[in-house]
């Protein structure tokens, strides 16, 4: 079971990500920010297109992640006000923990507490929320 994080940022400027080949979805650039943040500590894979959004993926702790973005945002939407952005993470279970009930990911995941918390140290990035 995937985690969200939601939150809203005019950090982005969504007039320079590319084209979304799938679905006109924009959140590129929130991984490609997060990829620049965490360069020196961690390895954050290029983003790549799904029909929801943007996913790239990470490994944290021993664990690997999909950690997927998009911007709600529409076509005729001013790009420049405050907008929401959705950020989800899914981490890779064995089949063995699957069957099992074991290792799911949860709001208390530290990988997912990590990314919470940088995001509510970020000043331009507002209204934090889990969902």
């Amino acid at each position: 079971m995937n985690q969200t994080i939601y939150f809203k940022t005019t950090m982005f400027d969504l007039a320079k990500e590319k084209k979304n080949p799938i679905n006109p979805i924009y959140g590129a650039s929130l991984l490609d920010w997060l990829r620049e943040e965490l360069q020196n500590q961690f390895e954050i894979t290029a983003p790549d297109a799904e029909d929801w959004g943007w996913y790239s993926e990470f490994e944290y702790q021993g664990s690997r992640y999909l950690l997927g973005a998009c911007a709600l945002f529409e076509e005729g939407d001013d790009p420049t006000r405050e907008l929401e952005w959705v950020f989800q993470m899914d981490k890779y279970r064995s089949i063995a923990e699957k069957l099992m009930g074991k290792n799911k990911m949860t709001t208390e995941d530290s990988c997912f507490v990590f990314f919470k918390e940088m995001f509510e140290k970020q000043p331009q990035i507002n209204e934090v929320k889990v969902g």
